[in-house]
């Protein structure tokens, strides 16, 4: 599973050097390449192992199409999935497209969440991470859900 943060710079020419620690979680997975695409909620994209993504694209492609809601969460996530390979040096090239939806600049920010890593520009991940410290989980719209109320830490 992908967990830890980590700062890299995006290349002049869109690539981004995979960081040592999710390498191995490639690697043990036996799973060179990846996909990318966009978050549906925030301006960052998802990054996930091909054989991850299969699956969701799986659960994205058999939701009904007829209803709004879900074709176009289809045409956003199943729209902008590219496929990465991953170079000698393990780097990927991120396409000029969705560098553009998540404003990535130099500096990008890779969080690892299970079973993908978000990737986020700098600038954005900070200001997003201050509003969700500052809010707090209680003073959220809709309040706590059931699943978090019983989670310890």
């Amino acid at each position: 599973m992908f967990c830890g943060i980590t700062s890299v710079n995006l290349d002049p020419k869109g690539r981004i050097v995979l960081p040592t620690s999710y390498r191995t979680q490639l690697q043990d997975e036996n799973d060179s390449k990846l996909v990318v695409t966009i978050d549906t909620e925030d301006r960052c994209l998802l990054l996930y192992p091909s054989s991850a993504w299969k699956e969701i694209k799986k659960k994205i492609a058999a939701l009904p199409t007829f209803n709004k809601l879900t074709r176009r969460i289809q045409r956003l996530l199943i729209g902008h999935a590219t496929e990465l390979e991953l170079d000698n040096n393990w780097r990927f090239l991120i396409p000029p497209l969705l560098r553009e939806y998540a404003k990535l600049d130099k500096r990008v920010i890779l969080v690892g969440q299970g079973k993908k890593i978000e990737i986020w520009d700098d600038g954005s991940w900070t200001s997003e991470r201050e509003e969700w410290l500052n809010t707090g989980v209680h003073n959220t719209s809709g309040g706590v859900p059931t699943e978090l109320q019983s989670l310890s830490l």
